[in-house]
């Protein structure tokens, strides 16, 4: 299910032409209550820039032009508007005792300017595809005020416009032409609250049946359109008018609910915290709950099933969602498969004389193995799946360049992958062979299919994956799907790492006590790595023990309790003292990795932060704002969907970038990204993608930087958790810097964590054994 979307309070209504001047203040009696009369102050203007932006409440700080020359503070929710824009706002006029007179915006409509300075500075804006500020002012020169009505009524006369093409002409009319046939969808959506860009994706996604939709089924938004929860959705069910109490609205209730909880990791809810949670949602019967749960159950909108529970002599029912409960099921029975079919396409091993093996070894690679590196190297090599689990500084990387080694040597097919880019080219360095993303070695297809899988396997004799603990459940599926009866399988990852960002906790569930899947685990942690500050004070982490901080040369602590002191110093850690001291890019080599995303030393500030130290507006070049975030060439980027129809294979959640080119005419943004693909997304896509200057710890797995700095505030409390703190110090090659509380970093070490999630993977392969 998407995610929640904005609750934007102001809409995007029909486009109006605006009488006489573009610019125009008045005031209005009455009152808007029952009798639909409004008391207040109605502002028109032009939007020059937005100020600030507060993405998740809406709220925004605005200056617009209301004519000769004198700009107005404008303040409120004006989230969605673009500068260029010319706009009606309803609001009431106040004073602030530091910034002054400000307008105080309730809602606002767009309208179509009427002078020739405000039609050149609409068309500029970017809102309409095609036109850029050059071509604005171009056409504005030859049409004066009449451009607006050119475009709409006549349009083939742009031609007259000099240097503009019949391609261009008609990319414009197409694009005003839209825009006049979502008019009508606008004006009904406006009234139920639904902002600017969730309408346009809305229309985009059912077009002429958009109000239908709308109107009659309109929690299909939560599953159907990108940027619409189960929230967003409801706000509008209730403009429209279905009951507080309908089946449909519980029905949704409930599969948010479920939906939410994959969100968090889980595979499926215990029935009475599903019901106990919908009924805090939804606000109506425990009843009307559980008859409606019993109604999916039956109509298989659900799966109800009985599993152990936390008392093996009490068991409890779990409710999935449909596709979650078949690919547990179907992941544990392709792992018995693998396990037990008798054919073996590397056969050499069974019978190998491991001394001389291990001797080759040596004189290949330059170094022995540990007792434990060569039962994993056996484990690989002669079993059909294994896993190799051990923390940094023990040893797997030069255990799994050993096993392809071996491999090779007896010219075995060897396939090399991992969850990220960056985690495939770092093993595709360690090993001397080409390894890819899980997503582009099974080439998954739009709808999320795979190009291999049980029908047609991947051509492979060994298949080594790096970073499992953060494969979810059903990427790890498609995964054991695509591996052939007699290929080997080895997972390499740190389980005391964070699980996936996905639902599941698959390398934990396969290396439970129980389940057949043979494993090692790597504990000796070698010379050279124990010399290492990160290493050391990992491990120390991970054993509940407070870091080392003096002594070290690549760890350290800048000390300092309050939160947003905290945010501007490790502003100034990173952008000034490291490159000063250690050389290093902070743009390129430096990662900020926070406990979370809200607060004033979170991922969403920091990244706001940086960005004006780092990538600052500059004159003339172009940027985009959506909602509280602006978008500019140079910009460190992460995508936090999954978009099957992007890119060669796909662009998937997690996959980092860099902004590369904004082309305002096009209305389109160009991300390099970590895979080395250029990446073209649409303007209405832009909430796909996030800033990453700073990344919270969980979406930072499976990828190692030069550098870490962690902010480690009380203002994160629930989140300081060991797995977190070491998950994100582990991210480090060279150099790790906190920032913050020694309070804060205590809390973190000695608290082990919220406990397992609900999945029953293991339980299925203990079952199967």
């Amino acid at each position: 299910m998407a995610g929640v979307g904005r609750s934007d309070s102001c809409a995007f209504p029909a486009i109006v032409r605006p009488r006489g001047n573009s610019v125009r203040v008045t005031m209005r009696a009455g009152a808007e209550r029952g009798d639909g009369t409004f008391r207040g102050s109605v502002l028109e203007g032009s939007l020059e820039r937005i100020t600030f932006a507060n993405e998740e409440t809406g709220y925004t700080v605005a200056r617009v032009d209301a004519g000769r020359g004198e700009l107005v503070t404008v303040v409120g929710a004006l989230l969605g508007a673009q500068p260029g824009e010319s706009l009606r706002m309803r609001g009431r006029w106040g004073s602030h005792p530091q910034y002054g007179r400000q307008f105080h915006v309730e809602d606002y409509t767009t309208v179509l300017p009427a002078t020739v300075q405000g039609i050149q500075r609409y068309l500029g804006s970017g809102l309409i595809k095609g036109i850029g500020p050059k071509l604005a002012e171009k056409i504005v020169r030859h049409f004066g005020v009449a451009a607006l009505d050119v475009i709409e009524q006549t349009p083939e006369r742009l031609v007259e416009v000099p240097k503009l093409g019949p391609k261009r002409t008609k990319m414009i009319a197409d694009a005003w032409e839209e825009q006049k046939a979502i008019k009508e969808v606008m004006v009904f959506l406006q009234g139920v609250g639904v902002s600017t860009s969730l309408a346009v994706k809305i229309y985009k996604q059912y077009a002429d049946d958009a109000i239908r939709v709308v109107r009659d089924e309109p929690y299909r938004l939560a599953t159907d359109v990108w940027g619409i929860g189960f929230k967003t959705a409801d706000t509008i069910a209730r403009a429209v008018g279905i009951p507080h109490d309908s089946p449909q609205r519980i029905k949704a209730g409930l599969l948010f609910t479920l939906s939410e909880a994959t969100g968090d990791g889980h595979c499926y809810l215990p029935e009475q915290s599903l019901v106990a949670e919908a009924i805090k949602i939804l606000q109506v019967d425990a009843g009307a709950v559980i008859e409606c749960l019993a109604e999916l159950v039956a109509e298989e909108g659900v799966v109800r099933e009985e599993l152990p529970g936390p008392d093996p002599a009490e068991p409890e029912a779990a409710i999935y969602l449909v596709p979650f409960h078949r690919a547990e099921i179907a992941l544990a029975n392709q792992a018995r498969r693998l396990l037990d079919t008798p054919a073996d396409r590397m056969p050499a091993f069974a019978d190998v004389d491991w001394d001389r093996a291990f001797a080759w070894l040596r004189r290949t690679v330059g170094a022995d193995l540990a007792p434990a590196q060569q039962e994993a190297v056996r484990l690989a090599l002669t079993r059909k799946v294994a896993v190799l689990t051990g923390g940094p500084g023990c040893g797997k990387s030069f255990t799994v360049r050993s096993i392809v080694a071996l491999a090779r040597a007896k010219k075995a097919k060897v396939v090399l992958a991992a969850p990220t880019g960056r985690a495939a080219k770092r093993l595709a360095e360690l090993t001397g062979h080409e390894a890819a993303t899980v997503h582009r070695l099974l080439r998954l297809q739009p709808g999320g299919d795979a190009a291999y899988d049980r029908d047609n396997p991947l051509d492979a004799d060994l298949v080594v994956v790096d970073e499992v603990s953060m494969l979810d459940l059903l990427l790890a599926n498609k995964l054991f799907k695509a591996v052939a009866p007699g290929a080997h399988l080895l997972l390499v990852g740190d389980v005391d790492q964070l699980p996936s960002v996905g639902p599941g906790e698959v390398l934990r569930d396969l290396l439970a006590e129980g389940t057949p899947v043979p494993h090692v685990r790597l504990t000796q942690v070698f010379r050279q790595a124990a010399e290492s500050g990160v290493v050391t004070n990992a491990h120390r982490i991970n054993a509940g023990d407070y870091p080392l901080l003096h002594g070290m040369t690549d760890f350290f602590l800048f000390s300092v309790d309050d939160a947003e002191q905290t945010a501007a110093l490790l502003v100034d850690v990173v952008c000034r003292r490291i490159p000063r001291k250690f050389g290093l890019n902070p743009r390129r080599d430096v990662q900020v990795l926070a406990p979370m995303h809200r607060g004033p030393a979170g991922a969403g500030m920091l990244n706001q932060l940086l960005q004006q130290e780092l990538t600052p507006a500059r004159e003339g070049a172009p940027e985009r704002r959506v909602g509280g975030r602006v978008f500019r060439v140079g910009d460190k980027v992460t995508q936090i969907r999954n978009n099957y129809d992007k890119g060669a294979n796909g662009v998937f959640n997690g996959t980092q970038g860099v902004v590369t080119a904004l082309d305002l005419e096009a209305q389109t943004l160009t991300v390099r990204t970590d895979e080395d693909e250029d990446v073209d997304y649409d303007f209405l896509e832009l909430d796909e993608l996030v800033h990453a200057y700073a990344l919270t710890i969980h979406r930072s797995q499976g990828s190692e930087y030069p550098c870490v700095v962690i902010p480690v505030t009380t203002s994160a409390w629930m989140m300081l958790q060991r797995n977190l703190l070491y998950t994100g110090v582990t991210r480090a090659k060279k150099l790790v810097v906190l920032v913050g509380s020694k309070k804060a970093l205590g809390q973190a070490v000695r608290t082990v964590g919220s406990g397992r999630r609900h999945t029953a993977l293991a339980h299925r392969l203990r079952a199967s054994a």
